[in-house]
């Protein structure tokens, strides 16, 4: 299992386990998310979750191999993810340690609390691939570190440090990097002594002002993001990715229109 839930008390603890790949996510493991996510959501006995990944990174982003198979089941299993976090009720505590790369960063977002290691790293290079940003993202940087700080990251996909992560409003604190996911559970075993309807429905409430215009956002940035998948700007970027060379985006622009 590249997804581990393990019930710790009252604590539902999510781990995404692919070290191998810097837990690189693939569609099977996004449908594992969501059903990891459903199951705590579904215990009454769970009154909190941590979402970690691995001591050396948190989440690489999506597997481009995997990410370039035909799409099929891919776009709703990763909509079903989305909707899982999304519509969680209960606190999600997020733990990062080491790299947090596009979705790896953007479902930091819709996470309630994010601890961090002082050396993470955080980053959303989806205009360099070819494609926009996803999760929401175009509307929640922006809210949280206003248009021109997220302009900046989004447009350069400019990595952005742990303490500049907190400047910006992506993170609450910054902790030893040996100690970020026993933050985490400390924070996560607070709300047993909470009454869990009242922390359901400040969450709820929280985040009322703004869930239909993410909402609208993610549904928006999904059909920008399959649509720039098919154009010779982002096939070059992400064959440059993977052959790890420089892209040449006037060459696949012309070449593509030669062959038009």
């Amino acid at each position: 299992m590249t997804i581990r839930l393990q019930i710790e008390e009252d604590v539902g603890c999510i781990e995404i386990a692919r070290p191998e790949r810097k837990n690189a996510l693939t569609t099977r493991m996004y449908g594992e998310l969501a059903d990891a996510l459903g199951s705590c959501g579904g215990n009454d006995a769970v009154r909190a979750i941590v979402l970690r990944g691995a001591p050396t990174v948190f989440c690489a982003g999506n597997d481009i191999h995997d990410f370039l198979q035909p799409p099929s089941t891919s776009e709703a299993t990763i909509s079903r993810f989305m909707k899982a976090l999304i519509e969680q009720e209960k606190p999600v505590i997020a733990a990062v340690n080491g790299a947090a790369v596009g979705i790896g960063t953007t479902m930091l977002m819709h996470c309630d609390l994010v601890y961090a290691a002082d050396d993470a790293m955080f980053s959303m290079p989806f205009v360099s691939l070819g494609i926009c940003p996803e999760f929401g993202s175009s509307v929640l940087v922006p809210l949280a570190a206003g248009y021109h700080k997220a302009a900046e990251k989004l447009l350069f996909g400019e990595p952005i440090s742990a303490e500049e992560a907190v400047e910006m409003g992506l993170v609450n604190r910054l902790l030893p990097p040996g100690g970020v996911l026993e933050y985490a559970m400390h924070q996560a075993r607070r709300f047993r002594a909470l009454p869990p309807g009242a922390v359901r429905e400040t969450k709820r409430l929280l985040k009322s002002g703004w869930r239909a215009a993410v909402q609208a956002a993610i549904d928006d940035e999904l059909r920008s993001v399959m649509r720039l998948l098919a154009t010779p700007e982002s096939r070059e970027a992400l064959s440059a990715f993977l052959e790890r060379r420089k892209p040449d985006f006037a060459r696949a622009v012309s070449s593509a229109a030669k062959n038009a």
